[in-house]
């Protein structure tokens, strides 16, 4: 007689998959709460105790670590010495092995929960169990996901069980423990950068392609997943999200998080196009489409505030993928809804990113940094130069400081309070970024002299600086550091332009 051995966590569909192995002839042996369970359902298991012929003890801790579970579980069918010394130790051979692990990961996720309960919700036979049946994937089944149960009977009722089957489920194994593993190394981990350096994550969708359409491409999710993330949002309406989207739409949140008044972020290719804050969220949508009308095109809006039916209406007149807000009233979300293809996201706004890191892939390896949730504001600037900025434009460097951090570097951003005017994003060299965000800030408004400039890094040489104020920009945000600083410096004051350091540059590659 077949023998499986059952100890799960999560009960879903059990007794009907324990219900269709003993039609199809096999004795189950379990543990626990299962054992309970199965007893329950009429199924008569046996219990492990009396496999082992030892007690359970230490609390659960130690009930399946014993010779008579793993010898029935590692012992190859194929080699004669190993089912000789089954059988001379009386072992019997356990053929299909079904277990889930101690609910680690929404134990930790709980609010209050101490180490001490997280710990008790380290599984340790279960893995153990896993792994042995599944290194000896040719003589043993194992299953790990319940909704693997049917297709399990399925093949077993037609004789279809094959290795290549086999192989794929002992693959689900050890990828399912190494994800638990990691998890709760993580959890145990003081350390920033430990080493080796163990991170997991979620499926969260195949994508039909990746940036590009020969490239193919998935969306993960971290293992504890984040409340503020474009994958945590509600879609509402629209289809799948593209890798591209997702990319933006991240863009997009980590950029109106910055801003706690009502403010709406347009983004394209990964940059903002325009930000704009206002009284109320269609002023708001007004000042950002007015930032750049052309760019916006195609793009992604992200509001921090509900959109309403004028700022709906507003945003159904021009081609966008995606909009993301914290709700829509009814009257805007039929409105929008009338535009099939249009994304419409929701989730709940935040000014508190937690920190964590950032994880970049290189060849041959990734690189690992802290996320850059550093703001400037008044207090922590440094004024540089012998004419004093107003105190509307140190409130427009603050807001020009949060948009470039979120810039391609190089990076410029031309704004004055509550209004981005013009971005210069990527260039190779600093200048060609003012230049390119100087020329747009001209497009939109006839005169700079109430706008700022801020940069993302220093500026090595004075070119920036004359370029600025010989196309009337008055003020001028930088982190300083360079070894040409007092250049700089000179120039602003010969040409009578502020000059203030924010002593943070903010490089975003």
């Amino acid at each position: 007689m077949a023998r499986a051995l059952l100890s799960v966590s999560d009960k879903n569909g059990l007794v009907p998959f324990a219900q269709g192995l003993v039609e199809l002839g096999y004795e189950l042996v379990s543990t626990g709460g299962t054992l309970k369970v199965l007893a329950e359902a009429g199924l008569n298991p046996i219990a492990i105790d009396e496999v082992t012929g030892f007690p359970e003890m230490l609390d659960g801790r130690v009930k399946t670590l014993h010779p008579r579970v793993h010898g029935g579980l590692l012992a190859r069918r194929d080699l004669p010495e190993h089912m000789a010394k089954l059988a001379e130790y009386e072992i019997t051979p356990i053929d299909l092995v079904v277990v889930n692990l101690y609910p680690f990961k929404s134990t930790i996720q709980k609010d209050g929960v101490t180490e001490a309960e997280a710990i008790e919700n380290i599984d340790i036979g279960g893995p153990s169990m896993l792994r042995s049946a599944a290194k000896n994937f040719g003589g043993v089944l194992a299953i790990t996901d319940p909704t693997d149960y049917e297709i399990v009977l399925d093949k077993l009722k037609n004789d279809d069980i094959d290795i290549t089957f086999r192989k794929a489920l002992s693959a689900k194994v050890f990828r399912h423990t190494a994800a638990y593993d990691a998890l709760i190394a993580n959890y145990m981990t003081d350390e920033a950068f430990p080493t080796p350096f163990t991170q997991t994550y979620d499926l969260f969708d195949e994508m039909r392609y990746g940036e590009n359409p020969f490239q193919k491409a998935a969306a993960y999710t971290t293992a504890l997943p984040e409340v503020y993330s474009v994958l945590s949002a509600n879609i509402l309406h629209g289809k799948q999200l593209s890798y591209n989207n997702i990319r933006d739409a991240d863009a997009a949140l980590r950029i109106v998080a910055e801003f706690s008044e009502p403010t709406v972020v347009t983004v394209k290719h990964m940059n903002p196009a325009g930000i704009g804050q206002g009284a109320d969220i269609e002023t708001a949508w007004d000042k950002a489409y007015a930032a750049d009308p052309v760019s916006i095109f195609g793009g992604i809006v992200a509001l921090n505030r509900e959109v309403d039916l004028a700022t709906a209406t507003k945003l159904k007149a021009i081609f966008l993928e995606i909009i993301i807000a914290p709700s829509f009233t009814p009257e805007a979300f039929e409105l929008l809804t009338k535009k099939k293809n249009l994304r419409l996201l929701t989730l709940p706004f935040t000014t508190d990113v937690p920190q964590g890191y950032e994880i970049t892939s290189v060849l041959g390896g990734v690189v690992v940094q802290e996320r850059d949730l550093v703001n400037e504001e008044i207090a922590d600037m440094q004024i540089v130069t012998d004419v004093q900025p107003t105190q509307e434009q140190l409130e427009a460097m603050v807001f020009a400081q949060k948009a470039v951090k979120h810039v391609k570097s190089n990076a410029i951003v031309v704004a004055r309070h509550g209004q981005t005017l013009g971005v210069g994003a990527g260039q190779p060299n600093r200048v060609d970024s003012v230049t390119y965000a100087v020329n747009n800030a001209k497009k939109i408004v006839d005169s700079l002299d109430d706008a700022v400039l801020a940069s993302d890094a220093f500026f090595p040489f004075d070119d920036s600086v004359e370029y600025a104020a010989s196309h009337g920009i008055k003020a001028i945000v930088q982190p300083g550091g360079s070894v040409r600083d007092q250049d700089s410096i000179d120039k602003a004051n010969e040409l009578g332009i502020a000059m203030v350091f924010s002593g943070n540059r903010h490089f975003r590659h």
